[in-house]
């Protein structure tokens, strides 16, 4: 849970928006947790995963995987039991990734 924490924190300091945690553990062998969040730019999408990245790596975890780095408007990043989406608006509006998740437990975030 510190993990999910430190990624939601460097979210929320990157300026992202609607930055929610979900457990997903019960429901799919994918991972434990789902951390996602909004961006409003492109500029912004890259600044929200380097932060993540940096602080993670501050504790000598990196990503197993990255996807949409360049150019695109979902960047997956892949923590083994944890993975994130970092999403455009527009992106995460269409996908809606806590509908077709609904069974999954949000997790409350303490942001600062």
């Amino acid at each position: 849970m510190e993990r999910v924490q430190m990624i939601a924190q460097a979210m929320y300091d990157k300026k992202a928006k609607n930055i929610i945690a979900l457990d997903i553990s019960e429901i799919t062998s994918l991972g434990d947790y789902f951390v996602i969040c909004s961006c409003s730019s492109d500029a912004q999408l890259r600044a929200c995963t380097d932060e993540i990245e940096e602080k993670l790596s501050e504790i000598n975890i990196d990503p197993m995987h990255k996807e949409g780095y360049n150019g695109g408007t979902w960047i997956l990043m892949d923590y083994g039991d944890i993975i994130v989406h970092v999403m455009l608006e527009e992106t995460r509006e269409f996908y809606s990734l806590e509908r077709l998740w609904t069974d999954a437990k949000e997790i409350t975030l303490e942001l600062k």
